[in-house]
C-alpha cells in the first residue's frame, strides 16, 4: 500500500468488504472546508488530531466529532500523559503515512508496530457513520462507525482507549 495515495486505501477498504461513499472536493485544510462534504456524505466527518507527549516519545491520534472543541490539558489529563501538543509532520508521515491536513484512522494501516494510541471520544461511537479523509484531504469518505472499529482496525491490530471529552472545553 502506498503512504498518501488514496486509491491504495480504496483497494484496501474494498479488500475488507467495508463499503464506503466518496466524495471529491477541493483540498480542505479545515473543518470549515469540509462542511458541503459532509453535506454531500450525509455523515459527520470527525477531527482527527495527531498529538504527542512532552517527551515526544508517545504518539496518539484522536478522533472527536467534527464541531467539537478541545483542550490538550484536558486530554492529557483523561489519558494520564505528560503535556500534549501537536505531533511533528515528519512523524505523521512515518507513523500514519499522511501528510498534516489529511489525518485519518485509516492511517493506523502503515502504523504496524502500533506506535500510534488511538483515543475515540465517546461521541463519536454513537455515530451510525463516520466521514473521514481517504489519506487525502481532496477527498473525503464515509463508512460505518461499526465497519471502522471491527473491521478497519481488527485488520490493523490497533485498540482505542474511550475519553469523555467535556464538549464545553474551549482551545
Amino acid at each position: 500500500m502506498n503512504r498518501c495515495d488514496p486509491k491504495s486505501m480504496y483497494e484496501l477498504l474494498e479488500k475488507l468488504n467495508i463499503p464506503y461513499r466518496k466524495v471529491e472536493h477541493p483540498e480542505a485544510s479545515s473543518m470549515e472546508d469540509l462542511a458541503e462534504a459532509e453535506k454531500q456524505l450525509g455523515a459527520v466527518i470527525c477531527k482527527n488530531l495527531f498529538l504527542c507527549n512532552r517527551q515526544k516519545t508517545v504518539f496518539y491520534l484522536l478522533l472527536i466529532p467534527g464541531g467539537k472543541r478541545f483542550k490538550t490539558s484536558v486530554v492529557s489529563k483523561l489519558i494520564g500523559s505528560s503535556r500534549l501538543s501537536f505531533g511533528e509532520p515528519d512523524k505523521l508521515l512515518e507513523l500514519l503515512g499522511v501528510e498534516p491536513g489529511s489525518i485519518t484512522p485509516l492511517g493506523l494501516a502503515f502504523d504496524e508496530t502500533h506506535t500510534v494510541n488511538l483515543l475515540i471520544d465517546r461521541e463519536v461511537l454513537a455515530l451510525d457513520e463516520v466521514g473521514m479523509h481517504p489519506l487525502k484531504n481532496t477527498a473525503s469518505i464515509a463508512l460505518k462507525t461499526e465497519d471502522l472499529l471491527n473491521r478497519f482496525f481488527a485488520h490493523t491490530g490497533h485498540t482505542y482507549q474511550i475519553l469523555e471529552i467535556p464538549a464545553e472545553t474551549e482551545e
